[in-house]
């Protein structure tokens, strides 16, 4: 009887050897079909589900798009606080990297946060208020690389309260944000929910 269940069972669910011979008699590995046969998860086109521990600042601004990696808003120190903020709320971000008047160097960083307690706490003003005299100066800018790995970010940026981290290889290439973090986890998180379940029901090899 067991024997009868496991001639059933195989012509059910052939092992991974016959199906990869199957495709090999058809001449080079198409990995798609491949993927299609054993129902690989993915979680997104822009970013594969491959475990938090691999995933890098640069898969995570990819999912901003293309198009977007290495787009960064900033403003200048010698830009007055007001503008920043204009800058900030008709883009819908919380933070934007300041440059040096006299070119596209680094100066720092300014956040919402900044105008809150640096401004609007003090009751300065903000049209008289340069970018400069509230800003995080370079000196004291923490700042992560593209190849750092997304935990390390995070970790970094919860050990020191910040919410905003620009991405740097030699020069600017990016901003990472709290949310674009916690998004990436989740993702992960979602991925590997997918395939347990899928695992549990059988459909995941």
């Amino acid at each position: 009887m067991l024997g009868l269940y496991r001639i059933l069972r195989l012509r059910q669910n052939p092992p991974r050897a016959a199906m990869f011979k199957q495709f090999q008699g058809h001449g080079i590995l198409n990995l798609n079909k491949i993927c299609s046969s054993f129902e690989c998860v993915t979680s997104s086109p822009r970013m594969q589900q491959k475990g938090l521990e691999n995933v890098m600042v640069s898969d995570v601004l990819m999912t901003k798009g293309e198009e977007n990696v290495g787009s960064w808003l900033w403003c200048r120190v010698d830009d007055a606080v007001i503008n920043a903020m204009k800058n900030m709320a008709d883009n819908n971000v919380g933070s934007l990297v300041v440059l040096k008047p006299e070119g596209q160097h680094i100066a720092g960083i300014v956040t919402e946060r900044d105008c809150l307690k640096k401004i609007v706490a003090q009751g300065r003003s903000s049209l008289h208020t340069q970018v400069g005299q509230i800003m995080t100066d370079e000196n004291n800018l923490i700042t992560v690389t593209s190849d750092t790995n997304i935990l390390q970010a995070m970790r970094i940026m919860t050990e020191n309260h910040i919410r905003h981290i620009p991405v740097i290889d030699g020069k600017i290439v990016g901003m990472l944000s709290s949310v674009d973090v916690v998004r990436a986890v989740m993702e992960q998180q979602s991925g590997e929910l997918k395939r347990l379940n899928d695992y549990i029901k059988g459909e995941y090899y």
